[in-house]
């Protein structure tokens, strides 16, 4: 029964999200944004209530001459701002309302999301707590009627016991205190709720606080033209109905119909249900999974019932996303392995063709088994955005035979921000491209140095080892790349290099050095023959003057005349041999794609944590062209 409705539920939001979508485009359907739009409320009614304190009287012979004073004295100020202050209270209990209800009906309630909901639930309390005070303040009819339904509905509980409500029996019982005490109320639970909310939204990875500019200024004016045309004004004519606010004060006009403990039962048995929610009806506990997600290489655990973008970002991954509901698209991307619950969308957004081809929303699917998913990044990681580049190349040198040192000077004094272990993009002329690594620590951001490793019959390497020379500009786009070393653990890290794959490793470790890093490094470089450790007499460099650091060399082919005796073979397969637990290491690898792909299982099979592997591996256009791939 419960799964029905929700699905009845669910299908009506997403109707309703779709028709709003027509009216104000995906990026504007303030549907997608009830939980800011809440937010933005409170602080309206915190702001324009702050005015209205500044002249309100806390006693009994001020409170209501005051705010007839502020509403018909300053029409278009306080008397607005009352309004407004009347009328966004109002719309904190209706977005709040929809936003617990679309969580109810999309079953994000349970398991790992029980303290927002329940911090939800206290937050609504503590709104009506605070909206209830309000009409208390002006003293007018509708504020007596409400003290004394109050009153007598809360003598009813044994603490009280019939005690409050003889404080109204006779008019000379109130007195000035009353006021002062309503106002202490009224100021401290909004800031109350305010500090809740923090603790709220903290708890859900990039909370929205704040709806669209442009859905802010729209829902404003909209208040503004309600306070104008209907403003909120007090009630003193006895002869008049009384009027009701049915968002705030339905339960004291069942006081009338019911008797205090029938009205307690109620609340108290909704709140309670509300609040077990979670819990009920019992539910078989669903497992996690893990998410492979390209092109950053990491693996992040997923929890049962947790959306692939909440996984994403709890994580510190950078994925897309806007409207968080299934109905903008910016958060699509490619499932390359794995099964997924797709979760309710709208229909435009994502095609029958797209789905064929590995297309989900992760701001609304969620896995059932283990997953591999590839999304474009808006900027490259830790916000420093690739843009366009010139340089000018200052200087070459060949470290071995196929390798070329190549120093590029940036145009105009200009400095570059990247990260240790990042590449950049050389533009060709025809706008193809070509990725080379940073070979240098983030401090030096004026010149960027390139190992240029020849490739028989390669386009642009070529060119670097047979027509380049000091002097020839190189454009450039930069920087790219989520290979880069993590500094939010102490465990000791083994980096693995492959031929010219020394030089984003020669940029982590200088930058390591640089900043003082105590834990434990080791390289290991693999080679083919001696010859081609083109900067050996470096890390042997390091391994003197750094106690936490060791270089162990790995030659795979050496000759007699080499004359070889460190060690030999593979270099995945020397580091298996020294560390037959890995558990407690992270592993930075970058090299060629044989050597990447048949060192990430096996040291996953020795133990090392899915969170701790790190690789780039290096294709090159032959390569990919053999692999049926583009460059």
């Amino acid at each position: 029964m419960l799964k029905r409705l929700q699905s009845v539920l669910q299908w009506g939001f997403v109707k309703v999200e779709g028709l709003f979508n027509l009216a104000f485009g995906e990026k504007l359907n303030p549907l997608y944004y009830i939980g800011a739009i809440s937010y933005y409320l409170m602080w309206l009614i915190v702001a324009s209530g702050l005015y209205l304190y500044a002249f309100f009287e806390t006693s009994i012979s001020g409170a209501q001459s005051s705010v007839e004073a502020l509403t018909h004295g300053q029409p278009w100020a306080g008397g607005v701002l009352r309004s407004i202050h009347r009328y966004a209270s109002d719309g904190v209990v209706l977005t709040m309302v929809l936003h617990m209800a679309r969580h109810w009906a999309f079953d994000r309630y349970r398991g790992f999301r029980w303290f927002s909901w329940v911090s939800g639930l206290a937050l609504l309390w503590l709104v009506y707590v605070a909206g209830i005070n309000g009409y208390m303040l002006p003293w007018d009819r509708l504020a007596k009627f409400t003290v004394i339904a109050t009153a007598e509905w809360l003598d009813w509980l044994p603490v009280f016991n019939g005690t409050l409500v003889r404080n109204f029996i006779f008019e000379q019982n109130v007195n000035d205190r009353l006021f002062s005490l309503l106002s202490f109320i009224h100021i401290g639970v909004p800031l109350a709720i305010l500090a809740i909310l923090w603790v709220h939204t903290q708890r859900v990875p990039q909370a929205r606080t704040s709806p669209p500019l442009p859905v802010m200024l729209t829902l404003t004016a909209a208040l503004v033209v309600l306070s104008v045309l209907k403003p909120a004004v007090s009630q003193v004519e006895e002869s008049s109905a009384l009027g009701f606010d049915w968002f705030y004060l339905p339960v004291l006009a069942l006081l009338y119909r019911w008797t205090p403990g029938e009205v307690w039962l109620l609340v108290g048995g909704a709140s309670l249900l509300l609040f077990l929610l979670p819990w009920l009806p019992p539910k078989r506990r669903a497992a996690g999974h893990y998410m492979l997600v390209r092109p950053d290489n990491r693996i992040v655990t997923v929890r049962a019932g947790e959306t692939l973008l909440d996984a994403g970002l709890r994580e510190g991954i950078a994925l897309p996303f806007d409207c968080r509901n299934g109905g903008c698209g910016e958060c699509k991307a490619t499932l390359r392995s794995g099964t997924v619950e797709f979760g309710a969308y709208q229909p435009g957004v994502l095609s029958a063709a797209e789905r064929a081809a590995g297309k989900v929303l992760t701001c609304v699917c969620t896995a059932r088994e283990d997953v591999e998913l590839e999304y474009v990044p808006a900027s490259a990681p830790g916000a420093v955005a690739p843009r366009a580049w010139g340089a000018t190349v200052e200087a070459m040198q060949r470290l071995a035979p196929d390798v070329m040192q190549v120093i590029l000077k940036l145009e105009g004094g200009e400095r570059i921000a990247f990260y240790a272990g990042q590449y950049i993009n050389i533009l060709l002329d025809d706008g193809a491209k070509r990725s080379f690594s940073f070979a240098t620590a983030p401090s030096v951001n004026d010149r960027i140095e390139l190992h240029i490793r020849r490739i028989p019959g390669g386009r642009y390497t070529t060119q670097v080892f047979e027509r380049m020379r000091p002097g020839d500009r190189v454009r450039f786009e930069g920087p790219a790349g989520s290979f880069f070393l993590r500094e939010d653990s102490d465990k000791p890290m083994i980096f693995v290099a492959g031929s010219t794959g020394f030089a984003p490793v020669k940029s982590m470790l200088e930058y390591a050095f640089s900043r003082g890093l105590k834990r434990r490094m080791i390289l290991y470089w693999g080679v083919r023959r001696p010859s081609d450790l083109y900067l050996r007499e470096l890390p042997e460099k390091w391994a003197r003057e750094h106690p936490n650091f060791s270089f162990v060399p790995v030659i795979s082919e050496p000759a007699p005349e080499d004359r070889w005796s460190g060690r030999t073979g593979f270099v995945h397969q020397a580091i298996l041999a020294d560390f037959p637990d890995l558990g407690g290491y992270q592993v930075y690898a970058c090299g060629s794609a044989a050597m990447v792909q048949a060192a990430h299982p096996a040291f996953t099979a020795q133990g090392l944590g899915p969170d701790d592997c790190f690789a780039d591996a290096f294709v090159s256009r032959p390569e990919m062209v053999r692999l049926g791939g583009t460059a």
